[in-house]
């Protein structure tokens, strides 16, 4: 067999700029950080309360994202070709818009003015700066990941299995359910992962559309924000907090993903 040719030794410099550039910043953190008065830092009411919300937000919206994003990926990848070329792009946006935009986006939608947010508002529900706020942000920012990873898997896997399934007589949900999803199951399971941290980090468009108040709608990068004018070194405790919270969990699910017979 021919052996397979080796990499141009000039692309590992860019790759070490690379790796440095994102490396670094995070080093940083570790070196300036007050490592004596860190568990003071982080375990100031203030600080729990907004660790506490964002984990209950983002799992809000990661659930949120599985059931509408599933779906949604089921249609990009095996709907009418034309409808995959009229929703895609839409569906990307959120992954480029500045989150001060989409924010404001979201404020103009369900806000008490918004398209609508003035018939919610009527009926009496009020979703602009409250909890529920927040899981909406971080699910409008955070679905494309979850839609782009799986949408991929599904096209990529072809119809093959499922049409043998059809065949034999199983019914479209059953196809679904016990064929398609299970062939991608690792993409599925790497596409939540992403947009849980996504969610995790989000902050523009939570501030723009949730606002900031505490146990209500500050999440942890709010706190974060918040503390860098007042208190820097609990600025840097707080994001360390953040850093290591989005670690242990891709950390935990990378190890299940390519473990032999994991997420099968």
């Amino acid at each position: 067999m021919t052996p397979a040719p080796g990499l141009p030794r000039w692309v590992y410099v860019p790759a070490s700029i690379a790796t440095v550039l994102i490396v670094l910043p995070l080093l940083a953190l570790v070196v300036k950080a007050d490592w004596a008065q860190f568990p003071a830092l982080i375990s100031s009411p203030a600080s729990q309360a907004a660790l506490l919300l964002s984990i209950r937000t983002c799992l809000a919206s990661t659930a949120l994202c599985l059931v509408l994003g599933v779906p949604l990926a089921v249609v990009l990848a095996r709907g009418p070709r034309w409808m995959t070329r009229l929703l895609r792009p839409m569906i990307l946006l959120p992954l480029v818009l500045p989150p001060v935009v989409g924010g404001i986006a979201l404020l103009y939608a369900f806000g008490k003015l918004g398209l609508l947010g003035h018939y919610l508002d009527a009926a009496g529900i009020h979703l602009a700066f409250s909890t529920s706020a927040v899981v909406l942000a971080q699910t409008f920012v955070s679905l494309p990941f979850l839609v782009i990873s799986l949408q991929g898997a599904l096209a990529s896997t072809g119809q093959r299995y499922d049409d043998v399934a059809a065949s034999l007589g199983a019914p479209p949900t059953t196809v679904l359910r016990r064929v398609s999803l299970p062939l991608v199951m690792p993409a599925l399971v790497s596409g939540t992962v992403l947009a849980f941290a996504r969610a995790l980090g989000e902050f523009g468009a939570t501030l723009t559309f949730a606002g900031s108040r505490q146990g209500v709608t500050r999440t942890l990068p709010l706190e974060i924000y918040l503390q860098r004018e007042s208190d820097a070194q609990s600025a840097v405790a707080l994001s360390l907090l953040l850093v290591s919270v989005a670690a242990v969990v891709l950390a935990v699910v990378g190890a299940q993903t390519w473990r032999p017979g994991g997420w099968r």
